[in-house]
């Protein structure tokens, strides 16, 4: 039976008093809360929207409580992970968000090469339980990147060419419907929503734990950048182009344009001059790799080379200071085809010409197992595209670059315009055309992602995140409702 629903004035109350959900022991924060600032706050700074409620889980019973609590009470819902997605997703204006940020736990089972996580973990903490027993899966190049959102999204990191995207990792996933039911979702179990899951995004409940295959990898790899001057990206670009088409599914590779960050390993006389970064990352023996690596590396005269073994736990947090939390960004991306050369000039053309010396762009090369996995296996979409750039505007508050590299990113995505080829949708910001969602699967996987959403969320109480509406809604609502 449905519960009354909640009046304006006890919406107005439940931003200032003590609000309860029966059995929830986590921490609820509300406008009144010493913490509520820190707790709304998420990783891309240019975000700042006040939820009416941020309800923090500290376990699976604890969500179930919460999603139906909001449901009852007509609340609009956001989902929080890791809190690193570019468009701002979880966090909500005046509505609830479902917390999962206390909930890291990670479990390794080394025999048998599995790892359990929870919802709210990031993915240095996976790294950190899984480099001991010399495993890893494929997660992302941060590692304050938040498990949750990059591998419903699909997962694109270094090992992805090797082993395969995030989502070819995953074994099973605990879910929490829009329904407040629990599920367990494999091959096995709800095949459907399993199906959905690996790549379809947050659109179709709260996922509270994953269950990842694992693979030998490190502990020490083979990796590091390569810098050469911006004026040889053509020449750098062309090169890569031929480097990597027939390159080891072992190599993992992404360029990055822009200006060179203060790292401690870079020397200072290089700091903030314009480069072209190729990083590696070769999951293989250190002896083959540099074998595989030793072409590119003679490559001119690189400005700097720091490809050599290390360990793959502090590799996966090499640029974790190049994106810190609270700076401003903005972003767009698409996928794209092999390098040709009108491509590669056009690349060229724009990449070095962001205002901020914080913006850049980044390209992954994919290709390997994440081409050889058939289109729709997965929710994944584009599966045979070359590579994902991404555009990357990125301030610090009080910087008045915000305008001009806005502008900037948006440039370089017109200028992309006849090479497009499908996007990440972990990638897309928050101002997107909705038409590039159904853009980042393709029409046969948008079409079935609907009808997963239409089977567990008819209502798409689910709404914020990059939306896949249920079949035969007209209208976006400001909540749902349980039934």
């Amino acid at each position: 039976m449905m519960t009354p629903m909640t009046t304006e004035a006890d919406r107005g109350n439940m931003k200032s008093a003590v609000v309860e959900i029966d059995g929830f022991r986590g921490e609820l924060i509300n406008a009144g809360h010493a913490d509520y600032d820190i707790a709304r706050a998420v990783w891309n700074g240019a975000i700042d929207r006040r939820p009416r409620l941020i309800a923090r889980c500290i376990g699976t019973a604890d969500t179930v409580k919460t999603v139906r609590f909001a449901r009852d009470h007509n609340l609009e819902i956001a989902i929080r992970g890791g809190g690193h997605n570019v468009a701002g997703t979880a966090v909500c204006d005046d509505g609830i968000v479902i917390d999962l940020s206390a909930m890291r736990g990670v479990r390794v089972d080394p025999a048998d090469r599995r790892a359990w996580v929870q919802g709210g973990a990031l993915w240095g903490d996976v790294d950190h339980e899984t480099q001991a027993y010399g495993l890893a899966t494929t997660g992302g190049i941060v590692s304050h990147t938040g498990v949750a959102g990059l591998t419903l999204g699909g997962g694109v990191g270094w090992l992805m060419r090797k082993h395969g995207l995030t989502v070819d990792n995953l074994l099973a996933a605990e879910v929490v419907t829009a329904d407040g039911e629990l599920l367990r979702a494999s091959e096995r179990e709800h095949p459907d929503l399993f199906w959905a899951l690996r790549g379809g995004g947050g659109n179709f409940g709260v996922v509270t734990s994953f269950e990842f295959r694992l693979h030998s990898v490190g502990p020490i790899v083979l990796a590091g950048p390569i810098l050469w001057d911006a004026t040889d990206a053509g020449e750098v670009l062309r090169f890569y182009r031929d480097f990597v088409r027939d390159a080891r599914d072992e190599l993992g590779t992404v360029v990055r344009f822009g200006a060179a960050p203060p790292l401690p390993v870079i020397p200072a006389n290089l700091h903030w001059r314009p480069v072209i970064m190729v990083g590696t990352c070769y999951a293989g023996p250190i002896e083959d790799g540099e074998q595989v690596l030793r072409p590119l590396r003679a490559l001119r005269t690189p400005l700097l080379d720091l490809v050599g073994p290390t360990p793959y736990v502090g590799f996966q947090s090499a640029l974790d200071s190049t994106v810190a939390h609270g700076w401003n960004y903005y972003w767009k991306s698409t996928h794209l085809p092999e390098l040709r050369d009108d491509l590669i000039d056009v690349i060229v053309e724009h990449a070095f010409s962001s205002s901020s010396p914080r913006s850049y762009a980044a390209m992954f090369h994919l290709k390997g197992a994440v081409g050889r996995v058939s289109e729709g296996a997965t929710a994944f979409g584009n599966r045979q595209a070359s590579h994902a750039i991404t555009l990357d505007a990125v301030w610090r508050p009080g910087e008045d670059f915000g305008d001009r590299d806005t502008a900037w990113t948006r440039r370089f995505f017109a200028a992309l315009g006849r090479f497009r080829e499908g996007v990440y949708v972990n990638f897309l910001g928050g101002d997107e055309d909705p038409a590039r969602v159904r853009e980042a699967y393709g029409d046969a996987v948008y079409d079935r992602l609907v009808d997963v959403k239409t089977t567990y969320d008819s209502d798409n109480a689910f709404h914020h995140n990059q939306n896949i509406r249920p079949g035969g809604l007209l209208r976006l609502p400001t909540a749902g409702r349980r039934h």
